[in-house]
């Protein structure tokens, strides 16, 4: 039986009661307040839901993450990446970053970032905790990467690319920045083919959560401002 969640109370069920179909849908309702987004990503779980539907709260298995150390880029990427096409900055347009994660994509009508997600994460990133990625040419914003940092590990939330590679530029920075500051693990959620070519893989969700449990209040050299 799928858990309602009050407004006054931030506590999750736990995640073994998360269901098999579909996957990981966890609980539902209460609110995108900052208290309660930090208490769900601590639990091991977060918001995904769309417009005309009722907050949804996932925690699947198993978890898709990438270990900073087994980032994988293709050849052709790092022939991009050494020619210094983009420039690449940290929380310098985050609102603009979320802004394009939310635009129209060609294979969905909808998005999951709606307004009031947009409004909440801003707020985590006003509080120090979200963060973006931005890439930039000739003074134009054509691609990056929002997510949220605590402890030594990295949540990841969405990108956007107006520019071929853009995004993966955004991306592989942003993971070997994350490896030199010693972040342990990147949560990609949900498996795509694209976060595979990176190296993300699938671990248990038990893993994910003692992984949690180890990193989350473990201090990082993490200097975002760029």
């Amino acid at each position: 039986m799928l858990t309602w969640l009050q407004r006054d109370e931030l506590s999750f069920p736990p995640l073994e009661k998360a269901m098999r179909e579909p996957n990981g849908l966890l609980a539902a309702g209460g609110d995108l307040s900052p208290e309660r987004l930090l208490a769900a990503y601590r639990h091991g779980c977060f918001p995904w839901y769309q417009d005309g539907q009722p907050l949804l709260w996932w925690s699947p298995d198993p978890r898709t993450v990438l270990y900073p150390d087994e980032l994988h880029v293709s050849r052709s990427l790092q022939k991009k990446l050494r020619q210094r096409l983009f420039i690449i900055t940290f929380d310098q347009a985050f609102q603009d970053v979320i802004a394009g994660c939310a635009g129209p994509r060609a294979y969905t009508d909808g998005t999951w970032i709606t307004t009031p997600m947009r409004d909440a994460y801003l707020k985590l990133h006003q509080l120090g905790i979200a963060h973006s990625v931005e890439v930039w040419q000739d003074e134009q914003l054509v691609g990056g990467l929002y997510g949220l940092a605590m402890g030594r590990l990295f949540f990841g939330e969405s990108m956007f690319s107006r520019m071929t590679d853009a995004s993966k530029v955004a991306f592989v920075t942003l993971v070997e920045r994350l490896r030199d500051w010693g972040f342990q693990l990147i949560d990609c959620q949900m498996p795509t083919q694209h976060l595979a070519s990176f190296g993300a893989r699938a671990i248990p969700r038990q893993v994910f959560a003692d992984t949690l449990a180890r990193y989350l209040d473990e201090p990082s050299s993490a200097r975002w401002e760029s």
